[in-house]
């Protein structure tokens, strides 16, 4: 029991008198039972919002976003939900006021219904990391065949999407934690200019990369979410403008899987096809240096920005990243059953932000910047491959990354925006197609991602439910 209505198309219905928030409220949470805790059993849902029908008859139905079901990754603190990053380690910790980000979708007349589950600590602890896997939550499932990855770490607000539980779900991305899902199980997603998003209320990986975002089945539907979260307009009135942009096709962006690497060439035969102006772009592929010291950064602004977070929330223990650590040993049995910590440990080692760490962001951010600065020569944006076909979960063995391509990464050191679409469907699996822009041009984004889905006319993906 699923419903794949556009959001756009549920907000009309209540604005028209045709149904009510209360309606919706009670569908999704039927839904969410009868697909997430029963059935199937995506696991997607992490924590639902006790007072999720109590609140859908108070919203005044005027508002922009209709009093509609929405859910937001659990890294993103509202009143109500636990905010825990997956980890037992914020469990006993209460959020005691709404993010920017939720004040913002509430003010806007979005029902707060539910946090997702996501892969704990979004990722950031351990190279054995299983994606969409976290104490507090356990794992979740892929929509379309039970045993393969929802992608991370925005595994919850990919999987629920798109298995048609809600229409609207907030995710975020450091480098790649809204592409990897979207790509995944077929759904739509923006990780927009870092910074254009306040991120109060938000547990931390990185300053200079982490981004809230918007994920939903249709590029219009994450426009208005987009609109909502940057307390921005235009963004939904690009989705229908028909704008033809020039595509720069980076011929380095592909994955390792042929079936994916064809819908690609596909798409871009498409593009051509409908009168679009598509320049191929000779991109080098970065060297390991490149991903060494991106991974760094992270780690060093790890240790200063966690604990910042910490001890703002929780004032006593934990108030750092060495009490995690600490803390995750003491509860070995459930914090470390399947995976280690090594990244946080190597994070202690390594320190916070210094001379090393100085060295590194300049680094990384001159490749970064020099790369995409020549690629966006005379384009308005660039597109390439995100992913391979999810594949199989595999608790305490890691996640099978070799079918990534390399899009998110420089996007990802510069801060610039990058968004996902449906591309297609390869071995019963959805894959993705991702768009790159230059920082503060979501207009140019969403227009762009607008008329590339318009071009491939897929429609609403409609996932298969294999157990």
């Amino acid at each position: 029991m699923s419903d794949f209505t556009p959001a756009i198309d549920q907000i009309a219905m209540v604005h028209q008198g045709k149904k009510d928030a209360h309606e919706l409220t009670i569908e999704a949470l039927s839904h969410i039972d009868a697909i997430d805790r029963n059935g199937y059993q995506l696991n997607s849902i992490l924590a639902l919002s006790f007072d999720a029908l109590e609140n859908s008859e108070k919203i005044n139905p005027a508002l922009p976003l209709a009093g509609i079901p929405i859910v937001i990754k659990d890294n993103v603190e509202a009143v109500g939900l636990p905010a825990s990053a997956g980890s037992l380690a914020l469990r006993d910790f209460p959020v005691k006021e709404d993010s920017t980000i939720a004040r913002r979708l509430r003010k806007a007349g979005a029902n707060i219904i539910g946090a997702t589950n996501l892969s704990e600590w979004a990722n950031i602890r351990s190279p054995g990391s299983t994606s969409g896997w976290s104490a507090l939550g356990g794992l979740t499932a892929n929509p379309w065949k039970h045993p393969h990855s929802a992608g991370g770490s925005s595994s919850g607000s990919g999987a629920v999407i798109a298995a048609g539980l809600v229409a609207l779900a907030v995710g975020s991305e450091t480098d790649g934690s809204i592409v990897c899902p979207a790509s995944l199980n077929g759904c739509v997603g923006i990780k927009p200019t870092v910074g254009s998003i306040p991120r109060d209320g938000m547990v931390p990986i990185s300053s200079s990369q982490d981004s809230p975002g918007p994920m939903a089945r249709t590029v219009a539907d994450t426009a208005l979410l987009l609109e909502v979260m940057m307390s921005a307009r235009g963004f939904v009135d690009a989705a229908a403008s028909n704008f033809s942009p020039t595509i720069g096709f980076v011929k380095s962006w592909t994955t390792n899987h042929d079936g994916t690497n064809a819908l690609l060439m596909d798409a871009v035969s498409k593009l051509s096809s409908a009168g679009l102006t598509i320049v191929e772009i000779d991109a080098p592929t970065p060297d390991d240096s490149v991903g060494l010291d991106e991974f760094h950064v992270l780690l060093h602004e790890l240790f200063d920005d966690l604990g910042e977070y910490l001890t703002k929330r929780c004032g006593g223990s934990p108030q750092s990243l060495a009490d995690v650590v600490a803390f995750n040993n003491a509860n070995s049995t459930t914090e470390l059953q399947h995976f280690g910590q090594e990244y946080f440990d190597l994070a202690l080692e390594l320190g916070g932000r210094g001379h090393e760490y100085l060295a590194k962001r300049t680094r990384n951010l001159d490749w970064a910047t020099s790369m995409l600065n020549k690629a966006f020569t005379g384009v308005d944006v660039l597109i390439g491959a995100t992913y391979a076909p999810a594949w199989m979960s595999n608790l305490g063995g890691s996640d099978d990354h070799s079918g990534a391509s390399w899009i998110t990464t420089a996007p990802s050191i510069t801060g610039d925006p990058v968004g996902c679409l449906p591309m297609g469907i390869t071995e019963g699996l959805p894959v993705g197609l991702g768009i790159v822009a230059p920082a503060y041009e979501e207009e140019v984004l969403v227009a762009s991602m607008a008329r590339i889905e318009k071009v491939l006319d897929i429609g609403i993906l409609q996932p298969s439910f294999l157990r």
